[in-house]
């Protein structure tokens, strides 16, 4: 492997030392079996991409209250977590490093995909526009959520440590909040979803207290040097809008400065009047993980020019299980089959072949 390419040289995102800056971002697809477990072609859809620096794994609920997908694996039961060290174990003997994002729905959800006792929760209740798929019942309208009581609320931050915890137990070298796309971190920062009156609602810094203490929370299992935090300023996705997210988002990065996070993995802004990148750089003291729209030229003229200490693929990495190598020698890049990204089953998952 040649070493003029930065993307290919090593460096330390707080704790987590990883070989090359090539990161797999976190994707949803929707492989685990029916009840959360992940299973045997998904230890091997992430052994085979184990030469990333790091692998970011799929965001995965801590607790049934928080699933949003068919198919969307958990680390609540035994019966996951020991499911999930299969996978940790495979990408550790193939020589990669694995951290686990931890993912609460909040209001986006079905009780068709989780059950019809199982609660629907959010800062407010107030109902997200838009519809799910689900496996029983096809498209159907997001269910109407309860709103969390106060104590309820620290519940929740506490079912992040327990989730950090039982990432922990199954082998994962760290743990990624998903602060994004519409999900439950990013509903209480948001003005829109977030009506509270009390210490998690009204203000900005108010706003961001549950996710600054879902880092906490999760940082005194595995200590804040492997505990990473994914935010996407502007982001719409899932009917998320704040009166003035550059704001929201700046009150949550100076809730956890204090931190030394492993990183900051910070999308592209949707929209032009935020430079995310230019956010984190100067907000964030860590090391900086960026993504969206990157290919191998851009991303290393990313990391040569200080923007970022590493670049994540998402698409890419859907096609391509040797990303690295085609990076290194200069290959073409295979084009991933949009219409098996979210279907069951090996085909379009884990039969792309190597360059």
């Amino acid at each position: 492997m040649t070493t003029n390419n930065p993307l290919l040289t090593p460096c330390k995102l707080g704790d987590i030392e990883i070989a090359n800056r090539v990161i797999m971002a976190p994707m949803t697809r929707n492989r685990a079996d029916a009840d959360g477990t992940p299973n045997s072609i998904m230890r091997d859809y992430y052994a085979q991409r184990a030469s990333a620096g790091l692998i970011v794994a799929e965001g995965s609920w801590p607790v049934i209250t928080g699933q949003a997908y068919n198919r969307q694996p958990g680390i609540q039961t035994p019966k996951q977590i020991q499911a999930w060290r299969e996978v940790t174990d495979a990408v550790h003997q193939a020589g990669g490093k694995i951290v686990l994002q931890i993912m609460h729905a909040g209001r986006i959800g079905s009780h068709h995909i989780k059950g019809s006792d199982v609660a629907t929760v959010a800062p407010s209740a107030i109902k997200a526009r838009g519809e799910v798929y689900t496996d029983s019942a096809g498209m159907q309208p997001f269910d109407m959520p309860e709103a969390l009581t106060t104590e309820q609320v620290w519940q929740v931050i506490d079912e992040h440590r327990q989730a950090a915890e039982n990432a922990k137990e199954a082998g994962f070298d760290g743990v990624e909040l998903h602060c994004t796309s519409g999900y439950l971190p990013m509903q209480f920062l948001c003005s829109d979803s977030n009506q509270r009156n009390d210490e998690f609602g009204g203000s900005a810094q108010a706003r961001a207290k549950f996710a600054s203490e879902c880092i906490r929370a999760m940082a005194t299992v595995f200590g804040a040097g492997r505990v990473g935090l994914r935010m996407n300023p502007g982001n719409r996705f899932n009917d998320t809008k704040d009166e003035n997210p550059a704001e929201s988002h700046l009150a949550l990065l100076h809730a956890v400065a204090d931190l030394d996070l492993a990183y900051l993995h910070i999308m592209r802004a949707p929209t032009a009047d935020i430079d995310a990148f230019k956010m984190g750089r100067e907000a964030f003291k860590g090391a900086l993980i960026i993504n969206d729209g990157f290919d191998g030229e851009s991303a290393a003229e990313a990391v040569t020019s200080n923007q970022a200490e590493a670049v994540s693929f998402a698409r890419h990495y859907v096609a391509n299980p040797d990303l690295v190598t085609r990076f290194a020698a200069q290959l073409p890049l295979a084009k991933f089959k949009r219409e098996t990204l979210y279907t069951p089953g090996a085909a379009g998952y884990t039969d792309y072949p190597n360059a």
